[in-house]
């Protein structure tokens, strides 16, 4: 893609369309802001560019010019390498607001907010991760835990609001990542429970939908839980959020609780990884309940 752009509020650059980013750039160009795209996977785009997205043929033609990019990658060391391995630093507008919208860890957003100060000082950096997965991506009912510099909210004001339902600003950058790791660890420790009460239910001849029946409504009601209850009650594991990216938040989790014992987490990270090894990663989280159940 040859340089094209002018510089406007309207305009966004998401590197990363997988499951959450193209949900994203989809719902930004609903609203009307010119979107320009980039993924490694040509398969990736091709739909995008369908509903009206620029495709990038790298991500630093993809960002140059562009006041906001959204980067929606799965690890640090991707974030690393496109940023800083591929001409994406030296490419960022003048004074642009880069938001960081995966979870990759507290040590390395820190890690990665000092490395861009030192190449592009002027350049926002706002660790935003964010708390959903399929459903609420494509709704734009993402909630966005931000950080970073306040002069940031202003040009990335119109972009939260479409591509999600609230935005919690925390603070200086990092302290989004710290939160997203905490919600996380809770919504795998709920998710693993579903599983193990559903294994339990089937071994006392108990149906799916008598315990959803028993639950719903309830003190113990969680929209989540009952999601995913719903799924494996189906038996639907197509991925909302695919099991690795859950076990590498929860890794992410207890590295960062640094030496502190977390052993229900501890417990569940084994058992997530056997469950990876046996070959549900790339299914839904919901998957976690297979690796009960020596049939499947």
């Amino acid at each position: 893609m040859t340089d094209t752009h002018s510089q406007g509020e309207d305009q966004v650059a998401v590197l990363g369309t997988g499951i959450m980013g193209s949900a994203m750039a989809r719902n930004l160009l609903k609203a009307g802001l010119r979107t320009t795209v980039w993924d490694r996977s040509p398969a990736a785009t091709a739909p995008l560019s369908a509903a009206g997205a620029l495709v990038a043929a790298s991500p630093a033609d993809a960002v140059r010019n562009v006041p906001v990019v959204i980067t929606m990658l799965p690890t640090a060391d991707v974030v690393e390498s496109v940023i800083f391995g591929e001409g994406v630093a030296e490419a960022f507008a003048p004074h642009a607001a880069w938001a960081q919208m995966g979870t990759i860890g507290i040590g390395e957003t820190t890690r990665i907010a000092g490395h861009l100060a030192k190449v592009r000082p002027d350049v926002m950096y706002i660790d935003a991760p964010v708390s959903g997965s399929k459903g609420p991506a494509e709704t734009g009912q993402l909630l966005i835990l931000a950080s970073g510099p306040a002069e940031a909210r202003q040009p990335l004001s119109r972009a939260f609001s479409v591509i999600g339902r609230n935005t919690v600003w925390l603070g200086q950058a990092g302290q989004g990542s710290r939160l997203k790791l905490v919600v996380n660890a809770y919504m795998s420790i709920l998710i693993e429970g579903v599983a193990e009460a559903v294994e339990l239910a089937g071994r006392l001849g108990i149906d799916t939908d008598r315990l959803a029946e028993a639950i719903q409504g309830g003190p113990l009601d969680a929209p989540i839980a009952d999601a995913k209850l719903h799924k494996i009650e189906r038996g639907d594991y197509a991925p909302e959020f695919p099991l690795q990216w859950a076990l590498k938040d929860v890794d992410l989790a207890i590295e960062a609780a640094d030496g502190s014992t977390l052993p229900l987490l501890a417990a569940l990270s084994r058992q997530w990884h056997a469950a990876v090894d046996a070959g549900h990663g790339r299914q839904d989280v919901s998957a976690a309940r297979l690796a009960l159940d020596d049939r499947h």
